[in-house]
């Protein structure tokens, strides 16, 4: 949407939107969505994860500085480099940290196998686990026809194996309510050598069903994650099965 587009309807857009007029990015300066309003806290709210690689940022400022030292060569392939400037291999993971009515608490995630269940507690359910950064992604479906069973939830993403590169990652969440515009988060702040990031927060607030963007970058695992919102749940070390 157009600066223009704003001034002629004489008001602020209510959140900062994407390409697409079906979508709400959360930023910094507008964190929160309220899926109540939008009649959208009910049915199933699905959570897409989604990244790809991308070159290092050195390649990047190079290739920037010499288009505009001879502009031509934007109309000319990029050379193959190394692999020491070549697409960083990183296995991301979705998680979900859960505090139900009743006091329980736990996570869903693929470390450890624990997938959740859809209809039965803790009514959060994780489809599978993307380890090569395929365009579908990993997803997390969320049961909010049991919203009142939910206290609070936190949606998390780490970096299971190899190098920390959450700076060199386009890596984004998607979420897909059962009405209204889809909600994007972009990771997309500076850290080069976190190894999780808590992405939103889905909890009622004065009867609303709310999710509030977090992007909040640790150097840690789940378990600092768990210390920065006081979960207090226990953690060990965990491993996948090889594929």
């Amino acid at each position: 949407m157009a600066f223009w587009d704003n001034l002629w309807r004489g008001k602020a857009v209510e959140f900062d939107s994407g390409s697409s007029s079906n979508s709400i990015e959360l930023t910094k300066r507008r964190p929160t969505v309220s899926l109540t309003k939008q009649g959208a806290a009910t049915g199933n709210l699905r959570v897409n994860l989604s990244w790809r690689m991308r070159t290092s940022d050195i390649e990047g400022r190079s290739r920037q500085s010499g288009l505009l030292r001879h502009p031509f060569k934007l109309f000319k392939p990029d050379v193959v480099q190394a692999h020491t400037q070549g697409v960083v291999n990183v296995d991301l993971d979705i998680g979900c940290m859960y505090e139900l009515a009743d006091g329980t608490k736990g996570v869903v995630q693929p470390l450890g196998g624990f997938f959740g269940s859809l209809n039965e507690a803790p009514y959060i359910k994780l489809s599978g686990d993307d380890r090569f950064g395929a365009p579908s992604g990993e997803t997390i479906f969320i049961n909010l026809d049991q919203r009142d069973e939910i206290k609070r939830l936190l949606v998390f993403v780490y970096i299971y194996d190899r190098t920390p590169a959450f700076d060199r990652t386009h890596a984004h969440v998607t979420l897909y309510p059962s009405n209204g515009p889809r909600i994007e988060i972009e990771l997309d702040e500076r850290a080069p050598q976190a190894r999780s990031c808590a992405v939103f927060s889905l909890q009622t607030v004065k009867g609303e069903l709310v999710v509030r963007r977090e992007v909040k970058f640790v150097y840690g695992f789940q378990a600092e994650l768990d210390r920065l919102y006081g979960w207090g749940l226990q953690w060990g070390r965990g491993y996948k099965t090889k594929t």
